[in-house]
C-alpha cells in the first residue's frame, strides 16, 4: 500500500515539475514579449515626439503667414 502511494506521490511531483517548466517557458514567453513591446513604445514615442514638434512648426508658419496677412490688410486699409 505505501509503496502504491509513494508511486502515486511520485507522479504528482513529475507533473508538478513539469508544470512548472512550462511556467517558466511562458515566462521567458512573454518577457521576450514585453522586451518587443517597450521598444516598440519608444519607437512610437520618439516618432509621435517628431510629429507634435513638426505640427508645431506648422503651426508656426500658419500663424507667421496669417499675420502677415492681417497687418498687409490692415495698411491697404
Amino acid at each position: 500500500m505505501s509503496l502504491e502511494l509513494l508511486s502515486q506521490l511520485e507522479s504528482k511531483v513529475q507533473v508538478a515539475l513539469e508544470t512548472i517548466e512550462l511556467l517558466k517557458m511562458e515566462l521567458d514567453e512573454e518577457r521576450a514579449n514585453n522586451r518587443t513591446l517597450q521598444q516598440q513604445q519608444q519607437t512610437l514615442q520618439s516618432e509621435n515626439q517628431e510629429l507634435q514638434s513638426q505640427l508645431q512648426q506648422w503651426n508656426d508658419k500658419v500663424n507667421g503667414m496669417l499675420d502677415r496677412i492681417n497687418q498687409e490688410v490692415k495698411e491697404a486699409l
